[in-house]
C-alpha cells in the first residue's frame, strides 16, 4: 500500500509542477468515505489542455513513468483517459480528463484537500463523497447495472456517511442525469 502512496504523492508533484488541477477519484476516494477495497490503479481527474501535454509528458517520462504523449493528446481532444505507468513500482494511474459538462465542472471544484495516508503522511485533493456516489452511479449504469464493485463502493459510501452528506446536493444531480431510481435503490438498501 504504501507503493501506492509514493506514487500518487510524486504524481501529485509533477501536475502541481506542471500547473495541472488534478483530484483523486475512483475507488481510492470512494474509499475514504465508504468500505475500503483493494485496486491497484489510481484514477485521477485531471484539467489538461493542449499546451501543458508536452511539458507534463516530458516531466513523467524524466521521473522513469510510462506515458504516451500521443494518447494524453488523444485523450483531450476526446475527454476520455490515458495511462501512467510505473512499471518500477507495478502501478498504473488512469488519469481522466475532466469532461465539459455542467456535471463535470461543478464535480471537480468541489474537490478538497484531505489526509489519506498518516504515513508517509499525504494530502491530496480528492473529490467529494457525493460526487463519488454520483459517478459511481454513472459508472453503473453504463455497465448496464452489471458492476458489482460500482455498486458496493456506492452502498458504501451512502452507509459510512449517513447523515453527513448534502443530500439537496445528490438529489438534484440525480435528477440532473437521470439517476433518480438508482439513488433511492441505493439508498433503501443502505436501511436493510
Amino acid at each position: 500500500m504504501s507503493e501506492a502512496f509514493v506514487f500518487m504523492a510524486a504524481l501529485q508533484a509533477i501536475f502541481d509542477r506542471m500547473g495541472v488541477p488534478c483530484c483523486l477519484g475512483g475507488s481510492w476516494a470512494s474509499t475514504l468515505d465508504g468500505t475500503p477495497r483493494q485496486t491497484l490503479d489510481v484514477d485521477f481527474i485531471v484539467e489538461l489542455d493542449e499546451t501543458r501535454i508536452a511539458p507534463l509528458a516530458a516531466a513523467l517520462l524524466e521521473a522513469g513513468w510510462y506515458v504516451s504523449e500521443s494518447a494524453m493528446r488523444e485523450a483531450v481532444h476526446e475527454r476520455r483517459a490515458f495511462n501512467i505507468i510505473a512499471t518500477d513500482l507495478g502501478l498504473k494511474a488512469d488519469c481522466f480528463v475532466r469532461g465539459d459538462s455542467a456535471f463535470d465542472r461543478e464535480e471537480f471544484s468541489r474537490r478538497a484537500k484531505r489526509r489519506i495516508s498518516e504515513s508517509p503522511a499525504l494530502t491530496l485533493p480528492v473529490k467529494s463523497a457525493e460526487d463519488s456516489v454520483l459517478r459511481k452511479l454513472l459508472w453503473f449504469r453504463e455497465t448496464n447495472e452489471t458492476s458489482e464493485r460500482q455498486w458496493r463502493d456506492v452502498v458504501g459510501v451512502l452507509s459510512l456517511r449517513a447523515g453527513a452528506l448534502d443530500d439537496s446536493y445528490l438529489n438534484r444531480w440525480a435528477a440532473e442525469l437521470g439517476l433518480q431510481s438508482l439513488l433511492a435503490r441505493a439508498r433503501a438498501e443502505t436501511l436493510r
